[in-house]
């Protein structure tokens, strides 16, 4: 009676324990070490190396079987691993009293040491002709990344002298082809073949993540035992990362089936994961000596790490080019919100960023499509289909048909890339890619060896390795990473403009949900941040004080130099600022007139916002100690000169410089003032500062790092004046410029409200305050004012109509807002001052030079 066979198929070789083979290639022998450097295993022609039966060897100490100085060397060698996927080697090391020299390999197994040796060769003649830098330089040199792979399998052979390497790329589905090859004449070519996933099967592409190097020195060649084959507790030695592992035989069938006799692979890791191989065959045995292979390990590591940085410069350059197609793109969308009237010209702008054959656009259930894609039956249930994925994600397919079988959509349309453009209702931007129909050039046919074979119930390999042609099918062009980098970025962007393609009262619901959220985290990250740096300035500053009325002035100072900080990187929406206006407006809020006796020198850069306020905080007390112990103190003539260059690194360098004041000598304590200015840069920045307190003047000298600076276009900056700052009115000289007006003041916040009350009032100013846009309107129809200073924002209102009526009767105001000028100006009203929040003496003051007050104000 005949026996029923299992099934086989095409996971029984992903099923092999390859790494369990208990045994070794007999090119050298292998001792398994415990810890007490006793032998508890060796492989079975110890004798041919070393002189001692293997059964002798085991249970003695490694000590009586190789010389001493030899085990010293090999205990020092252990001290530099650092992990069980490292393999030491020694070269050319004597083990015995005679002269014979050996190479090994050592690593950690769990609790055992593996040593590895083999006789070392003398033949100098295959030594690599090439410096590792030559060949480095000689990969650089090549302009593409085809020219790049075919340097590498030639630079691989030289190494190895093989009679074929080639360079053999994985795809997503774990498939291989063969980029690049170099091979001695007369046999033929491998270039452009694929093979199927089968053929490295699993387990055999993760060893080659952790051992990089693998030699089959002779496919002929009968394996040698490791022996006793299973210890104590009844495992098998794991030979992973083992030198001389012995070969699968279902591998040792597949090599003779395309005739090689011996075989290397040189894994090529990029990015963590197994990218390819370098392939080597040869129509022999051969066994390059060790360090031959170590040399062409190390290559194939260079090569990767080349490889690595090419294609992140690529997709790089690709997103680079991509966004900016996408920018425009959105320009162009949110110019004319033709999104469901003309589809088609959507594919056109987006050709270069994601190319795609068709679109579907799907927007609260009406639907546009053009190009190459399914019909409005098809695109209806294929939405379906995609709400039931997470929202918020792009979601892409190259296999549609094998994705939603269940669709009734035309076979020419393969490949979807889904952007989801809101989240409920669920909207959709769809590319749709037309099957490529295309020929793979098979090592043979990959649907083929399905059979029994005389390994028993495993997968013999396949005898043929003529070419097999297989038309592929039912599949599109994948849609790479980088291309659903790009939509991503469309995706974020496309959701504010589809919204507003809606009805107005929809439109205002979702963008305010859409924005709520970015908002709310933006906000609460930044709030906590700018009230955390306040408390740490109160408290600081109260340690420091000796009165009241210091430490009031104090925190006014710094809080507004903040303040003036964050307006200048929050107009341009938090972007790099420019030091010269941070100087110019601290300069012109704290001399006023006397600005012509700080002189500032050098080419303008911008600041990241992260620097730029830490350096407001920095100059700030600077000015402050110098108006009031240095050479800007009094009514002298001392002066401040500020100048500042880049270095050869990048860095910003700033030196500061008081002259003509009265004599300088170090505090005997330091103030929270002088932390700030010793320790902020190095601190916060990781820069340097170094004070100097000389008599004639203090001195100091900053270095802001190179990546906290950006040169900037000097032809777009205001022009400074002679004296290094940019011209500014100065205010009244009258301690009461308001004295004799009455001034309405509507601002919704009652401790804003009562501290701007105060600052107008000490300025001489008659003050009535509203909360809201009806009861100002109820006061302006009772009485009459000279001057009015107006918030902008009051919660669900805007003061916009009041301007309006103050206009109306000829009366002056001001906006004040917090949310930058272009909010307060986005009226009627455009030409009105802006004040920004909030409020201060010097603020309003300053204001004053650009109002026309009534005479006598």
């Amino acid at each position: 009676m005949s026996s029923v066979r299992q099934p086989v198929d095409l996971t029984n070789c992903d099923r092999e324990p390859i790494h369990q083979l208990g045994a070794i290639q007999p090119f050298g022998f292998l001792l398994a070490i415990s810890l007490d450097w006793m032998v508890t295993r060796a492989s079975a022609n110890l004798a041919e190396f070393l002189g001692v039966e293997h059964t002798d060897a085991l249970g003695r100490p490694v000590s009586s079987l190789i010389l001493p100085e030899a085990v010293h060397t090999i205990r020092n060698k252990l001290t530099t691993i650092r992990s069980s996927d490292v393999v030491e080697r020694i070269f050319d090391i004597t083990l015995l009293p005679e002269e014979s020299r050996f190479d090994l390999a050592v690593h950690l197994q769990e609790n055992l040491v593996i040593l590895e040796g083999e006789r070392s060769q003398q033949d100098k003649r295959n030594a690599p002709s090439l410096s590792m830098r030559s060949m480095i330089s000689r990969l650089d040199q090549t302009e593409t990344l085809e020219a790049f792979f075919r340097e590498g399998a030639r630079q691989a052979r030289a190494l190895t002298g093989f009679d074929r390497v080639m360079v053999y790329r994985f795809d997503e589905g774990g498939s291989g082809e063969v980029v690049a090859e170099a091979a001695r004449s007369g046999i033929g070519s491998f270039l452009g073949l694929h093979y199927p996933a089968s053929d490295i099967p699993v387990q055999a592409r993760a060893l080659y993540l952790r051992n990089l190097f693998r030699i089959i020195a002779d496919v002929d060649a009968v394996p040698v035992p490791v022996l006793p084959q299973l210890d104590e507790e009844g495992q098998p030695l794991d030979l992973s990362m083992s030198v001389l592992r012995s070969v699968s035989p279902i591998h040792i069938e597949y090599l003779k089936n395309m005739g090689v006799g011996a075989s290397l692979s040189i894994s090529i890791v990029v990015d963590g994961k197994l990218w390819g191989l370098f392939a080597c065959h040869h129509y022999g045995p051969r066994l390059p000596s060790a360090q031959s292979r170590s040399t062409a390990e190390l290559f194939g590591q260079m090569f990767a790490s080349r490889l690595e940085s090419r294609e992140r410069r690529l997709a790089l350059d690709y997103e680079t080019k991509a966004r900016r197609i996408a920018d425009r793109l959105l320009t162009s969308v949110a110019d004319n919100a033709s999104l469901l009237d003309d589809p088609a010209w959507l594919i056109e702008a987006l050709a270069d960023a994601v190319p795609a054959d068709g679109i579907g656009v799907w927007i609260n259930g009406r639907m546009a499509l053009a190009g190459i894609g399914p019909d409005e039956r098809g695109f209806s249930a294929l939405v379906r289909h995609l709400n039931r994925n997470a929202s918020g994600r792009i979601y892409a397919v190259d296999r549609l048909g094998e994705t939603y079988p269940d669709l009734e959509i035309d076979d020419a349309v393969a490949g979807m890339l889904a952007i989801p453009i809101s989240r409920s209702p669920r909207d959709y931007v769809v590319l749709f890619r037309q099957e490529l129909v295309r020929t793979v050039r098979w090592g043979g046919d990959p649907h083929k060896p399905v059979e029994y074979g005389p390994n028993g119930p495993r997968l013999t390999p396949r005898k043929s390795f003529e070419a097999w042609s297989e038309l592929v099918r039912g599949r599109s062009l994948p849609f790479t990473e980088a291309e659903r980098r790009v939509a991503e970025t469309i995706r974020v962007t496309l959701i504010e403009v589809v919204l507003r393609l809606t009805d107005e009262a929809s439109m205002a619901r979702q963008v305010a949900n859409e924005r709520q959220e970015l908002l709310i985290a933006e906000l609460n990250h930044r709030v906590r941040n700018i009230l955390s740096l306040i408390t740490g300035i109160i408290r600081q500053s109260q340690t420091t004080s000796v009165g009241l009325g210091d430490y009031v002035r104090q925190l006014e100072g710094r809080i507004q130099s903040l303040a003036r900080a964050h307006d200048q990187i929050t107009r341009d929406h938090w972007a790099p600022a420019s030091l010269r206006q941070l100087l110019s407006a601290e300069t012109a809020a704290y001399l006023g007139k006397n600005a012509q006796r700080f002189r500032i020198s050098g080419e303008d850069v911008l600041l990241e916002p992260q620097a730029f306020t830490i350096v407001a905080l920095v100059f700030h007390e600077l000015m402050t100690n110098s108006a009031k112990y240095g050479s800007l103190s009094g009514a002298g003539s001392g002066t401040v000169e500020l100048g500042w260059h880049r270095d050869d690194e990048g860095s910003l360098r700033i030196g500061w410089r008081e002259k003509d004041g009265p004599p300088v000598a170090e505090p005997e304590r330091h103030g929270f003032g002088s932390t700030i200015i010793r320790c902020s840069i190095p601190y916060d920045l990781g820069g340097k500062a170094e004070i100097r307190y000389i008599k004639e003047g203090l001195e100091a000298d900053f270095s802001i790092p190179a990546r906290y600076v950006s040169d900037v276009d000097q032809s777009l900056l205001p022009q400074a004046t002679a004296a290094g700052v940019a011209e500014r009115k100065t205010v009244p000289a009258d301690r009461e410029p308001l004295s004799g007006l009455k001034i309405l003041l509507v601002e919704n916040n009652l401790i804003i409200a009562m501290d701007g009350e105060d600052i107008l009032r000490r300025l001489g100013a008659e003050v009535t305050t509203a909360p809201s846009v009806a009861e100002a309107m109820e006061i302006l129809a009772g009485r009459s004012f000279d001057f009015a200073l107006l918030d902008v924002n009051l919660g669900d209102e805007t003061s916009f109509g009041i301007a309006d009526r103050l206009a109306a009767a000829g009366v002056p105001f001001v906006f004040a807002t917090g949310y930058g000028e272009g909010i307060a100006q986005a009226n009627t009203h455009s030409g009105a001052p802006v004040l920004q929040k909030p409020y201060t003496t010097e603020g309003i003051t300053d204001l004053l030079a650009r109002v026309q007050l009534p005479k006598g104000g």
